[in-house]
């Protein structure tokens, strides 16, 4: 199971088999008013389990879930409430713990994401609510939150800064600008290499679900810690570019030694069908979002190969082979290889790729085209690419930019922006990928 989704139901299943209820507050007591339609004594939870407002209902349940559901609720419950069942839940829900505990620590109580946190955090209270691991969860609750405008918000992660420091590092090195950019390097230079994870969490790693994390970056902080493999892509292809550079003005390079660690964690990650997921590899089958109980999230049970990932990490392979040309030699250009093949089977029949991790098409297709031109490929050489830049100019507005709506996230059908409109981030994204493809020099001659 993906672990942004076993990291959710982890908590849920202990709180669920506890039967924990909160006491009942002025506050709750206001806040069901405010959330039902109905009063909450007259609500019919039996009815009520299969709900849900047409507005977010992306992920429709099929039938056998519901009977899947309906028999665990009405049979398994039941046998669950009395000896010997009991027995047999207390020891899972000790077992639970322990994992959630794991969790915890190897975070140090940031936990993967806002909505486990919470959970995990209200799982130590209902275990002993003067425990050191409630305490410990109490001051990292700031990691999400934030002011806005409008009231107070929580973030859907700890940050980005990883994943944003080392896309403006890049940037600012492609400038050569270093008079004007150095002290900033510097900076960024320190921080990306405090984020690097230098080591892999406790035990055995397959008892505790986890993939190696040594070597790793993760989107945010090393505190948060689980790796990530296009973030180590990006960290990796950042520190490999300020290695380059003097150190008196962006300080000492990180030690070879680290940058081997992050090349084995890439190659760690690589998944069968030479594809590579986000957090870990693809460890199951498809056919398990049968049982995908969010209505509102498609694709979520397991974790997936991606052009975005495949792509980032062939890019700081052949970065990396550049200055280290020897080391793991054979099995990084097996690596890449298989990864191109990848990239070139996964696209779709308009030349466009579906991009997972932005909107949309123009995100993934400037993925693929990079991920392509960084293993060798040309516009001249290339059928994909060259497919992929025909998409792209048909997609151009007569404004010259590009605007590509969210609806193609949830369609899968390239949708622009209502009214016409163009947007700056999918205007670069396609420039980008059309001016690495070579199609303006190809276009020109």
């Amino acid at each position: 199971m993906w672990c942004h989704c076993r990291m959710v139901y982890l908590p849920m299943s202990y709180l669920y088999g506890r039967r924990f209820v909160g006491p009942l507050t002025r506050i709750i007591m206001s806040l069901r008013e405010e959330l039902y339609t109905v009063p909450y004594e007259k609500i019919d939870w039996n009815q009520a389990r299969n709900m849900c407002a047409k507005e977010d209902l992306y992920y429709p349940h099929p039938l056998i879930q519901d009977i899947l559901w309906g028999t665990l609720h009405k049979v398994v419950e039941p046998a669950l409430m009395h000896w010997p069942g009991s027995m047999l839940r207390e020891r899972a829900l000790q077992s639970v713990m322990k994992h959630v505990h794991y969790e915890d620590e190897n975070t140090r109580y940031i936990c993967i994401g806002p909505v486990n946190k919470v959970l995990n955090m209200l799982c130590c209270w209902v275990e002993d609510s003067n425990s050191e691991a409630f305490k410990r969860h109490l001051p990292r609750i700031l990691d999400y939150l934030w002011v806005a405008e409008d009231g107070m918000k929580m973030q859907g992660y700890n940050g980005s800064q990883l994943w944003d420091t080392a896309f403006a590092t890049q940037a600012l090195i492609s400038t050569d600008l270093l008079d004007d950019c150095g002290p900033m390097l510097k900076k960024a230079h320190m921080y990306i290499e405090r984020s690097q994870v230098i080591e892999d969490c406790p035990g055995d790693l397959n008892f505790w679900y986890r993939h190696i994390s040594k070597g790793a970056w993760p989107f945010s902080t090393r505190d948060h810690g689980w790796p990530i493999s296009d973030c180590s892509s990006e960290g990796l292809k950042a520190a490999l570019a300020l290695s380059q550079l003097p150190q008196d003005i962006v300080g000492k390079p990180i030690p070879s030694q680290r940058f081997f660690d992050s090349v084995s964690f890439m190659l760690s990650m690589q998944n069968n069908d030479g594809g590579f997921a986000t957090y870990e590899l693809t460890r199951s089958y498809p056919w398990l979002e049968i049982i995908n109980p969010a209505e509102t999230f498609g694709d979520i049970v397991i974790d997936y190969s991606y052009v975005e990932c495949t792509s980032a990490v062939i890019q700081a392979l052949v970065a990396f082979k550049k200055l280290y040309p020897e080391h793991q030699r054979k099995e990084i250009e097996t690596c890449i290889s298989n990864a191109t093949r990848y990239i070139e089977n996964i696209q779709r029949p308009d030349g466009s790729w579906y991009g997972s991790w932005g909107v949309c098409f123009t995100y993934g297709t400037w993925f693929g085209v990079l991920g392509l031109v960084a293993a060798g490929k040309t516009y001249q050489n290339c059928s994909n690419i060259c497919n992929a830049c025909e998409f792209l100019l048909s997609k151009q507005l007569p404004s010259g930019g590009w605007g590509e709506s969210y609806l193609s996230c949830q369609d899968k059908v390239y949708t622009h922006l209502e009214g016409g409109r163009s947007h700056i981030v999918n205007t670069a994204w396609a420039m980008l990928a059309l001016i690495y493809a070579g199609q303006v020099c190809e276009q020109s001659s």
